[in-house]
């Protein structure tokens, strides 16, 4: 495309000669006055004002400033007599490219208007390479975000990386399955962050807290009158995450009819609110979070299979901590920068004795339950390293077997835990949870937490305990 070159003088012979040199290599208007020039100005994107300091009544000076001021300023060149050179100067000032005398050279100014065309068109290739570079360094630093969630060096967690680099670009339904606090929700803000939907479009909602009712409001929204104390119109969850992604973390814990709901929603990518037959179009991108079997739940008539099917898409495999171990102290590591920074304390590093006892543990709790330890050694040192007694007592609990180091007699904890005549997984988690009680006060929302389960989870387990021995 030619540049556009606008000539502004008040004598025709200069309009006229200007133009016809010019005319075979540029698109060229002329103006004779401050007037037209301004509705050139105005509805052409000019690349090169060529414009007389004198117009008549009117100041050359006053359009340059003009020129200058619009979003994209053409390059100006300013013409002048002789006598006014000084003028010209201020001009230069004032931000005129260059300046020439008349009477004109007509091949001088062609190659001056080509130089100027010229540096235009590079002007304007910088500044989209410049956009071009800045989008794609955003885009690699989303990239680097997301994926700096998902920590680990273990071929598993590299495996899991390169699979959510693959598969976050799509609209595909994710299905991330794990034990509780294996990283599932940072695998889903991974996936978030490098889909290129908005950053503020994730809305996250977990199934296991709420009862059927008000879970079918939570994500479908209501009108007014839908049900009791329904005293205004509530929009839900898929329409607040409509042009992102909804994360249903806990989807096993759906009840029936929500569930055939949430699956017209992913077949039809509409929705209705609860006491409204009018569908609703949404545009989300849906990725659910279970630590339970769902295709054997499926089988067992406990869980759609219709619905399974719709979720299970791709399915993320979030493996244990314990089978991870080369990954222990990069997570610990990544926490003791985290809490420092949080609670505005000085970076220490673990004691051998601490890396030692964190390796030994057989993390029940996952990532989630390193990373409260973590917190807890953070603020219970004032030492100069965090020390094996600054960490929770329960990380005496280590993994029932293998785990005494070789010549060392078994702890308490271990000799308790020893496979004999009353050996069974049951005593090893209820012994757990005794201790994460222990830990927390007898606080069952903060022991849930650090045990990586739903409060309800932890209720029935501790029914477990009180009844008889062997009543299950």
């Amino acid at each position: 495309m030619n540049a556009i070159i606008l000539i502004v003088d008040d004598e025709k012979p200069t309009r006229d000669g200007l133009r016809l040199a010019l005319d075979e290599r540029f698109e060229v208007y002329v103006a004779s006055d401050l007037r037209e020039a301004r509705q050139v100005l105005k509805s052409e994107p000019v690349d090169v004002l060529l414009t007389d300091l004198r117009l008549g009544p009117d100041s050359g000076m006053d359009l340059l400033d003009e020129a200058l001021t619009l979003a994209k300023p053409p390059v100006c060149i300013m013409m002048t007599a002789y006598g006014s050179v000084d003028t010209a100067v201020e001009a230069m000032r004032r931000g005129a490219w260059h300046f020439v005398t008349k009477p004109l050279n007509l091949e001088e100014v062609e190659l001056l208007v080509s130089r100027a065309a010229r540096g235009r068109e590079l002007e304007s290739e910088n500044r989209r390479l410049t956009t071009e570079n800045y989008a794609l360094q955003k885009k690699a630093e989303i990239r680097n975000a997301g994926l700096d969630r998902i920590i680990g060096k273990s071929p598993a967690i590299i495996k899991i990386g390169e699979m959510v680099t693959q598969i976050a670009p799509t609209r595909a339904t994710v299905l991330i399955e794990g034990e509780s606090g294996t990283g599932k929700e940072l695998v889903a803000h991974a996936l978030h962050d490098l889909s290129g939907r908005p950053a503020d479009k994730m809305v996250i909602v977990n199934c296991a807290a709420l009862s059927p009712q008000l879970l079918e409001s939570e994500l479908f929204g209501h009108e007014k009158g839908a049900f009791t104390n329904a005293h205004q119109r509530r929009i839900g969850r898929f329409e607040q995450a409509d042009g992102g992604t909804l994360f249903l973390d806990e989807v096993g814990e759906i009840d029936a009819a929500t569930q055939v709901k949430l699956l017209r929603a992913l077949s039809e990518r509409t929705i209705e609110r609860v006491g409204s037959n009018e569908p609703i179009k949404v545009d989300v991108r849906v990725v659910a979070a279970t630590n339970r079997n769902l295709r054997e739940m499926a089988a067992m008539g406990r869980f759609r299979e219709d619905l399974f099917f719709r979720l299970n898409v791709v399915t993320v495999q979030m493996p244990p901590l314990r089978d991870r171990a080369e990954d222990i102290i990069l997570l610990a590591n990544s926490f003791l920068r985290e809490f420092a920074k949080e609670n505005g304390r000085s970076l220490k590093p673990l004691s051998d004795g601490a890396l030692n006892l964190l390796r030994l543990y057989s993390w029940p709790g996952n990532v989630r339950e390193l990373r409260t330890a973590i917190e807890h050694g953070v603020v219970m040192s004032n030492e100069e390293t965090i020390e094996e007694r600054h960490l929770p007592s329960f990380l005496g609990l280590r993994a029932p077997t293998g785990t005494t180091e070789p010549g060392n007699p078994p702890s308490d904890a271990e000799k308790d835990l020893a496979p004999g005549g009353e050996f069974n997984l049951h005593d090893i988690e209820m012994a757990t949870i005794r201790s994460a009680l222990r830990y927390t006060d007898g606080n069952r929302t903060k022991a849930a937490d650090l045990l990586g389960i739903s409060r309800r989870t932890l209720q029935r387990k501790l029914k477990e305990i009180s009844s008889p021995k062997g009543a299950n």
